[in-house]
């Protein structure tokens, strides 16, 4: 074959594997880049972001919320399992308002999820003696718990343990001392401590019930003199 003919040859191939090379750098500089795994672009996989503590309620009003128990149950079917979770969850807002509520599903956020809206539906308010501890002594029973409450000075701390504690944490109490005798059933426990904080009455309420003043109230509760009774009388808020 003479040397003029090679020498196109050798040139169209290097034409063609040009063409054939140059679309494919084009497409890899124009390529959008890779998505970041199962979930991207969403803020996170399956399921993340639902049931937790944001502190915040839609109202704007801030919220402590307190995982008490979770309860897993599996159900045998003819394909195998199937599991559901129940939670317990506490609601406060740190001032005297407290709640607590019950919900089930087949995931851990949805139960937790519905826990918390039912809390938040039976809050109830709770009288505090300087806004740190209770009025007075108190004992509430559901079924097997019983529960005694007890004020305590300033400095004694929260003296409960388990889900009492959560609840006194979630409404705001400093300085208390409680016992719970029977069951460690956190769904009787918490029933039980809610009993005792709802015969909670404050010396606001009771002088109006029997229709005295909060100094004459006072007086006749201890032997003291008519200045230290209106001078006790006036730092009562609630």
């Amino acid at each position: 074959m003479p040397a003029p003919l090679v020498e196109e040859k050798q040139l169209s191939e290097e034409n063609s594997v040009q063409a054939v090379t140059q679309p494919a750098e084009n497409t890899t500089a124009t390529s959008r880049p890779p998505r970041g795994g199962r979930g991207g672009g969403r803020g996170g996989g399956r399921g993340r972001g639902r049931g937790r503590d944001n502190r915040r309620d839609d109202d704007g009003e801030d919220l402590v919320e307190k995982l008490v128990h979770i309860n897993r149950v599996s159900k045998t079917v003819k394909g195998g399992k199937r599991f559901g979770f129940a939670a317990l969850m506490i609601v406060g807002d740190g001032k005297g308002r407290v709640g607590f509520g019950h919900g089930k599903a087949r995931e851990v956020p949805e139960a937790i999820q519905k826990a918390t809206a039912a809390a938040k539906k039976n809050m109830m308010r709770v009288p505090l003696r300087d806004g740190r501890t209770l009025h007075h002594d108190g004992q509430g029973r559901f079924g097997a718990g019983n529960v005694t409450v007890r004020s305590a000075p300033p400095g004694t701390g929260i003296i409960a343990g388990g889900p009492m504690r959560a609840v006194f944490e979630s409404l705001g109490v400093a300085d208390v001392v409680t016992k719970s005798v029977g069951t460690s059933n956190p769904y009787n426990m918490i029933r039980a401590t809610f009993e005792a904080l709802k015969d909670q009455s404050s010396p606001k309420s009771v002088a109006a019930r029997r229709g005295l003043k909060i100094a004459e109230l006072v007086r006749r509760r201890g032997d003291i003199g008519a200045e230290e009774a209106k001078a006790e009388a006036e730092a009562v808020t609630e």
